[in-house]
C-alpha cells in the first residue's frame, strides 16, 4: 500500500487553495466581529454523550467514535460544531443577556454528506443566543448573505421552512422518536407514496396535512396563501399560525435588502440534524447543486446542559465556499538573492514590514509556486538595493 494515499473522500488542501481558504476565513471572522460576535474554539474531541446531546440520530451516524485510554469512555470526533457552541453558551459562559458567538474549525463525517465530495469540512458559523424574536433570525439570514457576498457570490437563493409547522400538524399525537425520524426522511425526499402509507394510521386530517407539505413549495406569497386556505390548507392552530406569520415577516424583510436574494418557501424541507425548533433555511448559489449553507433556530439544544436558551444561526463549509470564491489568488512578489549583505537584509525587512512578499533564491534556484508571481526583483544599484520590474524569461517562476 502506498504510504501517501489518504482515506477515501479525504484530501489535502494544497498551496494557493489553502491560502485562499485562510484569507477568506480571516475576512469572514472580521466581518462577524464587526457585528459583535465573539470567537470560540471548541475541542475536536468530546465525550460522545455530551457531543450528541439534544441532536438526532443522523448526527450520531455521522460521528466517528473511539475509546479514551485515560477514562475508558467513548469519545466522538465532532461532525457538527453547533451543539458544542450551545454547550459553551449554556454551561461555560452562563450569561443572562444576548450573546453572539462564531467559530471556524474542522469537522469529520463517517460518510461524505449528500452532495459533498469530502468527509472532512472546515465548518464556519455564527450563532445568536438569548433573543427569541424574529430580529435575531433576520440578523442570521442577513449575515449569511453578507458571508456569501464577501466570497464574491452574487446571485443567492434562500429556501425558508419552519419546524413548528410539523409540530403543529402532529400536535396532540404521541409519535415515537424513531417514527418521527422516518417522517423527516419521507418529507425531505417528498416520497408521497410511502408518506401516505406511513400516515394511514393517523387521523385523516393529519395525513392530508402531511401530504400537503410535499406540495407547499415555491414563491413565498403563493405558498403562504395556499397554506392558509384552499385544498392544501394546514391546521389552524397556534403553532402553525405563528410559524406562517414568521415566514411571511422574514420574506418581506429579505425582499427589502440590497441586493435582495431570491426567496422561496419549502415546508417539507426539514434537512439538518433534527435539533431545529423554529425557522429553518438553506442557501443555494448557481455554481453548486447542493446547499452552500444551512441554518435556523434551535432553542432546545442547551436544555441538556442545564439551560435552554433561544438560539439561531447558520453554518457552512469554508472549503467549499473558498472553491467557489471569485477572489484573486496569485499575488505579486519580489525576488531577492541569498547573500550575506547587511544592506540587503535591511531592505528585505523593510519591504516585508510594508506588506510586500519577498522570496529569496540562490543564483541557480528556480521557484515553483502557485501563490506568487515573481514579477519584481531586488537589485543592487551602487550601495543601495532597489526594486525593479523583472524581465520575463523562460523561468516558470
Amino acid at each position: 500500500m502506498n504510504r501517501w494515499l489518504l482515506p477515501e473522500d479525504i484530501a489535502d488542501v494544497l498551496p494557493a487553495n489553502a491560502r485562499k481558504v485562510e484569507q477568506l476565513r480571516r475576512d469572514l471572522l472580521d466581518l462577524y466581529r464587526s457585528y459583535g460576535y465573539e470567537l470560540v474554539a471548541p475541542p475536536l474531541l468530546e465525550f460522545l454523550d455530551s457531543l450528541l446531546t439534544g441532536t438526532g440520530s443522523d448526527l450520531n451516524l455521522q460521528t466517528f467514535k473511539l475509546v479514551d485510554q485515560l477514562s475508558g469512555r467513548t469519545l466522538g470526533l465532532r461532525a457538527d460544531i453547533t451543539p458544542q457552541v450551545a454547550r459553551i453558551d449554556a454551561h461555560l459562559l452562563n450569561r443572562s443577556g444576548v450573546t453572539r458567538l462564531c467559530y471556524a474549525g474542522s469537522v469529520a463525517h463517517t460518510r461524505a454528506p449528500m452532495g459533498s465530495a469530502s468527509r472532512e469540512e472546515l465548518q464556519l458559523g455564527a450563532e445568536i443566543y438569548g433573543h427569541a424574536g424574529w430580529e435575531a433570525d433576520l440578523e442570521a439570514l442577513s449575515l449569511l448573505l453578507q458571508t456569501l457576498q464577501t466570497a464574491g457570490l452574487k446571485q443567492i437563493y434562500l429556501d425558508l421552512s419552519h419546524a413548528g409547522i410539523l409540530a403543529g400538524i402532529l400536535e396532540g399525537h404521541a409519535i415515537a422518536k424513531e417514527e418521527i425520524e422516518t417522517l423527516y426522511s419521507l418529507l425531505q425526499s417528498k416520497d408521497r407514496a410511502r408518506l401516505g402509507q406511513w400516515s394511514s394510521a393517523l387521523p385523516k386530517p393529519v395525513g392530508q396535512a402531511l401530504m400537503a407539505l410535499t406540495e407547499l413549495n415555491g414563491p413565498c406569497a403563493a405558498v403562504l396563501a395556499n397554506a392558509r386556505s384552499g385544498p392544501l390548507a394546514l391546521p389552524n392552530n397556534t403553532l402553525v399560525t405563528e410559524a406562517l406569520a414568521l415566514l411571511e415577516r422574514l420574506s418581506f424583510a429579505l425582499a427589502n435588502l440590497s441586493p435582495a436574494p431570491e426567496v422561496s418557501i419549502d415546508l417539507a424541507d426539514l434537512r439538518g440534524y433534527q435539533y431545529h425548533s423554529g425557522m429553518m433555511f438553506t442557501a443555494y448559489v448557481d455554481q453548486l447543486s447542493q446547499p452552500i449553507a444551512r441554518g435556523g433556530r434551535y432553542d432546545h439544544v442547551g436544555k441538556a446542559f442545564g439551560r435552554a436558551r433561544p438560539a439561531t444561526g447558520f453554518s457552512l463549509d469554508l472549503l467549499t465556499l473558498a472553491n467557489l470564491s471569485t477572489g484573486a489568488v496569485e499575488r505579486s512578489a519580489i525576488l531577492a538573492p541569498w547573500q550575506d549583505d547587511v544592506a540587503l537584509m535591511e531592505a528585505i525587512a523593510t519591504l516585508r514590514a510594508a506588506g510586500e512578499i519577498v522570496v529569496q533564491l540562490a543564483a541557480n534556484d528556480v521557484a515553483k509556486t502557485a501563490e506568487y508571481r515573481l514579477d519584481r526583483a531586488l537589485v543592487k544599484q551602487g550601495d543601495r538595493w532597489c526594486v525593479q520590474a523583472r524581465v520575463a524569461s523562460g523561468d516558470p517562476s
